[in-house]
């Protein structure tokens, strides 16, 4: 077998084996200890999770153990304010985050630079920005959001 066919059989194999690891998810006793606590409200069904799932809850909980005190109280507080809004605020949050994702990387950096600047503003500027932009129409706040995100996928 020649050099060429030899690399593309292991890198078949390669991509095989991980597709097949990424299918299987993780097993409960393949978690560490400090892992399990933070899931333990899982641990009854985690069998029954979809193999992403566990991928992502598993990944969830290593960031969880590795941030701070400070950082989990405000982790915590964002879940909150997350679980008090009604079905459809959540969806429009996906929703507008799904546009965010699809921006090209340039654009998402403008849109966190222009927020960066926006919570840099007193509060009291932020307050004056935020009530003209309720006084304005819905057809007028669609168009400026239309213009904003037409602005935002120019590379």
């Amino acid at each position: 077998m020649n050099r060429k066919a030899r690399l593309a059989f292991v890198l078949i194999g390669l991509l095989t084996v991980s597709h097949t690891r990424a299918e299987e998810g993780v097993a409960w006793d393949t978690l560490t200890e400090q892992q399990r606590s933070v899931l333990a409200g899982q641990a009854d069904r985690w069998d029954s999770l979809a193999a992403e799932r566990q991928q992502w809850l598993a990944r969830g909980a290593e960031r969880w153990l590795a941030m701070s005190d400070d950082e989990r109280a405000r982790a915590r507080e964002r879940f909150q304010q997350w679980q008090s809004l009604s079905p459809d605020q959540r969806d429009a949050i996906r929703s507008r985050y799904r546009d965010f994702r699809s921006l090209p990387p340039s654009s998402q950096r403008r849109m966190r630079e222009v927020r960066e600047r926006f919570r840099n503003l007193s509060p009291e500027r932020r307050q004056e920005l935020r009530q003209r932009f309720r006084d304005l129409t819905p057809e007028q706040r669609q168009h400026l959001q239309d213009r904003r995100m037409q602005q935002q996928r120019r590379p």
